[in-house]
């Protein structure tokens, strides 16, 4: 599949005339009602401290046949996780603990990781939805804390003197999902301040006399799109207002119809974007620097649909 940016173009939305022999109708769709699987889950954070230094951490969560576990990065996503912790290996497991990170030979901050994975509690995805945290200091400041029991781990190590705390907001979140079905839940925050909704990405047959695909994507149980004759709009994009926010969704099945061998993936995104501002997500690498402080949430879901 290529990039996601280059599939979406100012002419993306209908776009493409595939030959009708190259696919079939319902090449895509599979009679089973169950989510697929999330194998992996990546959240970008970006991180304020006290003296205006911005850093951005990487937090992955990951769950397959034989591992399961947790690192994260500091800076880009192409660089190499500092801390890796396998939860599910018997000899190198260590739910509990701390630990401080060696500073790179370029950067003199420190960075210490505390973690209790003990007690956690999983749904069917990777990322724990309760009894543990994942607390990360930048400089002996409070930067990331995540977990229902990481205010009370904060408030522990910290109980005689108080400490800064960064501001944090989260960027991204990336989530790759497998199974034998095309129907897809999650849940997603659009803004800080904003409320949790459900989000529901479904791909299904309608009959018109013959059978087509349809998608529809549904938040909060209200179908949001719905994208008829799967086959030839298999890719484009549509906004949609949540929370007040205008949110671009786009979407790339592609592979689902004319690579279904390869096993490829499907994309879906959602990107916040200001109702001022007109312009898709794409065209802003070309506009001013003037709102880089603006902080922006993006929803990418990886689709891969086994045969």
């Amino acid at each position: 599949m290529r990039d996601i940016v280059s599939c979406f173009s100012d002419n993306a939305v209908n776009v493409s005339q595939p030959s009708c022999s190259s696919y079939s109708n319902t090449s895509c769709i599979t009679p089973t009602n169950a989510p697929s699987t999330q194998n992996s889950i990546s959240c970008v954070y970006k991180l304020v401290l006290s003296n205006l230094k911005q850093l951005l951490i990487t937090v992955t969560w990951c769950k397959n046949h034989s591992n399961q576990g947790l690192s994260i990065t500091f800076g880009g996503n192409q660089d190499p996780p500092q801390f890796r912790l396998n939860t599910n290996s018997r000899f190198f497991r260590k739910k509990k603990g701390t630990k401080l990170l060696d500073p790179s030979s370029d950067d003199t901050t420190k960075v210490e990781i505390m973690w209790d994975l003990s007690n956690a509690t999983y749904d069917s995805g990777p990322e724990p939805v309760e009894g543990f945290y994942v607390v990360v200091l930048v400089d002996s400041e409070i930067g990331l804390v995540l977990g229902d029991m990481g205010e009370e781990a904060v408030t522990k190590r910290f109980k005689s003197c108080k400490k800064c705390v960064a501001k944090v907001s989260l960027v991204s979140r990336r989530e790759h999902c497998s199974g034998n079905s095309t129907l897809y839940a999650t849940k997603a925050q659009f803004c800080d301040t904003g409320m949790w909704h459900d989000v529901v990405i479904r791909c299904s047959v309608e009959n018109e006399g013959l059978k087509y695909p349809v998608l529809s994507v549904c938040i909060d149980k209200k179908t949001v799109i719905r994208v008829k004759r799967l086959q030839w709009n298999f890719r484009g994009n549509q906004s949609i207002f949540v929370d007040g926010l205008l949110v671009d969704l786009l979407w790339d099945v592609h592979d689902w119809f004319f690579n279904p061998a390869s096993s490829g993936y499907a994309v879906f995104m959602f990107r916040t974007r200001s109702g001022m501002d007109s312009r898709l997500w794409l065209e802003e690498k070309a506009a001013s620097h003037k709102d880089k402080d603006r902080v922006e949430f993006s929803l990418l879901i990886y689709a891969c649909k086994s045969s």
